[in-house]
């Protein structure tokens, strides 16, 4: 009676990091519609810059990992319910984010540009989308700063909410919204895999900002994030991050080891 008491109280001890370790799985969540951080492929596999990166994060933990799949909006209500130990995505880091929840090493720039029509002649500079209709995702820090922009512009653009951004290129490709605001790497890959179809007009019109992983504060949590933390900046270190970049955005990024203050 004694050994069966004990027991449960010593798992209600542990923390985040001895539980993960124990059951030899670090559950992830993130949504499968953001390439090419994460999407389903052709062959209907999970795949992208977030499956490699944890890849390499679950062999410096000694850990497999479980990826919990939900559309965007519902990932960061899900974390904070416990569904997983932590989120890929990753997400714009911002002030309003990070007062809630901690970010780890930045695992790419995430500065918002423009996605047009290949053939679209009226939009050769990001301030060209004024009056125009411009899709963002859902509950995105992409779709607050293409609200800010736009009422810096002479007349505002009407932002078009999508649960996804796959469904906002969809339409873009149909002609039916002139334009996608999203994070530079998520464009540029998106253009690159169909250049008859989209464009990306440059220079982006976002402030400069990174994408980061994210876990809760809560103190239980902190020893796992320590870890995948120190596991992030080996990656970087030893030069397999910077080969990831290169795989899926076709470019590097110089990110700071430890999430910087955002300015917005």
């Amino acid at each position: 009676m004694g050994l069966s008491m004990t027991m449960p109280l010593l798992a209600q001890a542990q923390d985040s990091l001895a539980r993960v370790k124990a059951a030899g799985v670090l559950k992830v969540g993130t949504e499968t519609a953001f390439a090419p951080f994460d999407f389903i492929d052709a062959a209907g596999d999970h795949a992208g810059f977030n499956v490699d990166a944890f890849a390499e994060v679950g062999k410096e933990l000694g850990v497999k990992i479980q990826w919990v799949e939900l559309p965007w909006d519902g990932v960061l209500p899900a974390l904070e319910a416990g569904q997983f130990n932590m989120v890929a995505g990753p997400a714009t880091i911002t002030k309003a984010r990070m007062e809630r929840y901690r970010f780890l090493s930045p695992v790419a720039e995430a500065t918002v540009a423009v996605l047009k029509g290949a053939k679209d002649a009226t939009i050769q500079k990001p301030e060209d989308i004024a009056g125009k209709m411009v899709g963002a995702g859902k509950a995105t820090a992409q779709l607050a700063q293409l609200k800010t922009y736009s009422a810096t512009l002479p007349k505002p653009v009407v932002a078009r909410e999508y649960p996804a951004f796959n469904e906002a290129y969809a339409d873009l490709a149909a002609g039916r919204i002139a334009a996608v605001a999203n994070s530079l790497p998520n464009i540029a890959y998106v253009a690159s895999k169909q250049p008859g179809t989209f464009a990306v007009v440059k220079p982006p019109f976002g402030q400069t900002s990174y994408f980061g992983y994210i876990g809760t504060k809560k103190p239980d949590d902190q020893p796992l994030l320590d870890a995948v933390q120190a596991a992030l900046v080996k990656i970087k270190a030893d030069g397999r991050m910077k080969k990831m970049q290169e795989k899926w955005f076709g470019t590097s990024f110089d990110t700071p080891d430890v999430a910087p203050e955002p300015s917005f």
